[in-house]
């Protein structure tokens, strides 16, 4: 069986490593009225249908990190039950949050981070990115104890082809940081403005912002141009020169203008229905990652799931390329004492339900 796993953890590294530009994702945070912090998230893959899963974890659940020679790894016991969406594998959470309050989430950075070289002799003390955020959900209860957590450890890839990742990591009070590997060492940034994509680093990508100074919420006034009056043609002209490809600076400079000017709600659930509304605007058709002729799957999206993760009441949203519909996990009806690891594909049925309606 480990050796199985492992083969299927080397396909899906050399997967990912295959086809980077299918690899995207976006993340945006929004605040209530009542003082609630919402994180939420799309994930991309247009190379195949990622088989998602929601995946439960009691306390007291122990795991092992892969390793690049298939050894097993780092073991680890989780303090705090969790939950959160895999991809592909179980063991690969990509966005989670635990009974503490914490949430974690991974963003594909290819090009740009640089582990440490994997060493067998600190195979005790190694993990896995992709299961770095299950491991910190499992440990920690503040961001502070995440930050010193990853000190402690080498985080590795399974695979040298596969791309590299970085991580958000934010609190009930919504503190967010992002960790960043670059040359082998772990970096924090404070991202106060709440916004992740993928590729350049995330300092780039705030600097990035300031080519944007232009814009604006609203409509630009009429003005004269020689003796031709110029109007806008609609509403929301004051955003003319907003990028719109899918680049992930485009998408971070779209995300964060969205983000910012969005009205904010009275309470946490209108908060999630904003946020899923919001990331609408984020969705990838598969057939604008790929030349003419050569998309690899049958899948309807390239986006695959998007997410909303309510810290103050600890519920996380989802919903799928296969189903529109919004579904919830409360992290306060799961006893994490007696509740049995489980892992549940997000869709049974694998088409989007259509209802048609009678008429009398």
């Amino acid at each position: 069986m480990k050796t199985r796993t492992f083969i299927l953890s080397l396909t899906l590294a050399g997967m990912l490593a295959a086809s980077l530009s299918a690899n995207a994702c976006t993340g945006i945070t929004l605040n209530s009225k009542d003082s609630t912090t919402i994180v939420a998230r799309t994930i991309e893959w247009g190379g195949s249908d990622l088989n998602s899963q929601y995946v439960i974890v009691p306390r007291g659940y122990t795991m092992r990190s892969y390793t690049p020679d298939g050894s097993e790894g780092m073991q680890f016991t989780s303090r705090y039950g969790y939950v959160g969406l895999a991809v592909e594998q179980k063991e690969f959470i990509a966005e989670g949050i635990n009974e503490a309050g914490l949430s974690a989430g991974l963003f594909y950075f290819p090009n740009y981070g640089q582990y440490e070289a994997y060493d067998a002799e600190k195979k005790d003390t190694s993990i896995a990115d992709l299961q770095l955020v299950s491991w910190i959900l499992g440990k920690c209860a503040t961001i502070d104890e995440a930050i010193e957590s990853v000190k402690q450890v080498h985080v590795i890839r399974i695979d040298p082809r596969a791309s590299t990742v970085h991580w958000r990591f934010t609190d009930p009070a919504g503190r967010q940081v992002v960790l960043e590997i670059i040359g082998g060492e772990p970096k924090f940034y404070e991202n106060k403005l709440g916004v992740l994509t993928n590729s350049p680093g995330f300092e780039w990508q705030l600097t990035n912002l300031n080519n944007y100074v232009n814009l604006y919420p609203g409509s630009a006034p009429t003005q004269s141009l020689g003796n031709v009056r110029l109007a806008s043609f609609g509403a929301g002209s004051g955003f003319l020169g907003l990028p719109g490809d899918v680049t992930p600076p485009s998408r971070f400079v779209r995300a964060a203008f969205y983000q910012a000017t969005a009205p904010r709600q009275d309470d946490a659930e209108k908060t999630v229905l904003q946020a899923f509304q919001i990331l609408n605007n984020f969705d990838i058709p598969v057939g604008i990652e790929f030349a003419d002729g050569k998309v690899p799957v049958d899948i309807p999206s390239a986006t695959q799931w998007t997410s909303a993760t309510d810290m103050k009441n600890r519920i996380i949203y989802f919903r799928t390329m296969y189903n529109s519909e919004i579904r919830s996990i409360n992290l306060d009806q799961i006893d994490f004492s007696e509740v049995a690891y489980q892992a549940i594909p997000l869709d049974n049925t694998k088409q989007q339900p259509i209802r048609t309606i009678p008429i009398k």
